[in-house]
């Protein structure tokens, strides 16, 4: 069997072990079914089963209320981008909120625009996105249609410590790179979504989290694939769904559940991973320097640099020796990029610790 390095790639990501043991024992024939996950039919009990075993593991880590509904959509994080406002902002007269803080948020503020009026309550782009805004920075219409911010920056390493304060306005949210990473208030907001390729699952499958009241308000004249109410009416079985993508939800939340024991405890994890490397970076003596401010830090993805930026490939090729692969950070960052989504393990992480140190030590 080849041996597995340590993945750190931003996405897909690694996945937890657990899960991919399970799916590779179950890949033949899934246990009551006789046949392969790729093989089973998505109108199946047996597939019914699994996506209703994926959304009460779900709901039970974050918490979420019985007035919000779960759907497993494709099209990832862009389609949102568009579905949103093509949604929610097209033909109510009403600007919306978004807050920019790194590429992606940018990216959703982009494909807004082509469906209505977008104010840009915050936009770092002079700090090339290396922090979140504090809360006197934003400028909020108390009238918008919705408030938009992405939680987690994945190339930039910016995180939201808490959810910003946008009073009555429906808050929405792409949380594709830190959603169940901790606990989260989902009452706070009116969408929540998450591309599963980097916490929640592989590629292929996108989970949007969306309160009932919104929902009732979403346009029924859309095409059916891009028509919130008629995807939950159908509970996310109008087409086709990605049966394996979803199954692997199933089994990462799963082990979130019973292995780790919920998301309070995964957050603890997940500092202690985070603070062994900006650890070192910070007691680098300036060897190591760090893209994001100090407290706007993701917990998920770490960027840094070498301030001799001519033993960059020396630091890639001499990391690959160790195991640790997919380091090499964004061109718009630079430098180097650690994600350490839920399933990296402690050992990858101290790997690496081992390897900055002893690397800055030789150098």
């Amino acid at each position: 069997m080849e041996k597995r390095v340590y993945n750190f790639s931003p996405g897909p990501a690694v996945l937890p072990l657990p899960a991919l043991e399970e799916a590779q024992r179950d890949l033949l024939a899934l246990p009551g079914a006789g046949i392969s996950i790729l093989e089973i039919s998505h109108r199946s009990k047996k597939f019914e089963q699994i996506l209703a075993q994926a959304e009460a593991n779900l709901r039970s880590l974050l918490g979420i209320p019985s007035n919000y509904r779960i759907l497993f959509l494709q099209g990832g994080a862009l389609l949102q981008f568009g579905m949103i406002p093509m949604s929610f902002l097209r033909n109510t007269g009403k600007p919306a909120d978004y807050i920019v803080t790194g590429t992606w948020s940018k990216k959703a503020a982009d494909e807004a625009k082509t469906q209505g009026t977008v104010q840009i309550a915050f936009d770092n782009k002079a700090g090339n996105y290396n922090r979140v805004p504090e809360p006197s920075e934003l400028k909020l219409d108390p009238k918008a249609a919705y408030a938009y911010y992405t939680s987690n920056e994945t190339i930039q390493g910016v995180q939201f410590p808490v959810e910003p304060e946008v009073g009555d306005v429906p808050l929405v949210c792409d949380a594709s790179s830190d959603i169940l990473s901790r606990p989260i208030n989902v009452s706070r907001y009116g969408i929540l979504f998450a591309c599963a390729q980097k916490n929640a699952g592989p590629a292929g499958v996108t989970i949007v989290i969306i309160r009932d009241d919104l929902l009732a308000k979403a346009p029924k004249d859309l095409p059916s694939l891009l028509n919130y109410p008629v995807l939950a009416e159908n509970n996310s079985l109008l087409n086709t769904p990605p049966t394996f993508a979803i199954y692997m939800v199933k089994l990462v939340t799963d082990w979130l559940v019973r292995e780790i024991g919920g998301l309070e405890k995964m957050v603890e994890i997940n500092r202690r991973k985070a603070g062994m490397l900006y650890e070192v970076i910070d007691r680098s003596g300036g060897f190591y320097l760090p893209h994001a401010e100090t407290p706007s830090r993701s917990i998920m993805n770490v960027p840094f640099k070498l301030a001799d930026t001519s033993r960059e490939e020396a630091f890639l090729k001499g990391a690959a020796a160790c195991g640790l692969v997919e380091l090499k950070g964004h061109r718009s960052v630079g430098g180097f990029r650690a994600s350490i989504y839920n399933a990296m393990p402690v050992a990858g992480v101290e790997v690496l610790r081992d390897y900055m140190l002893e690397f800055a030590k030789k150098s």
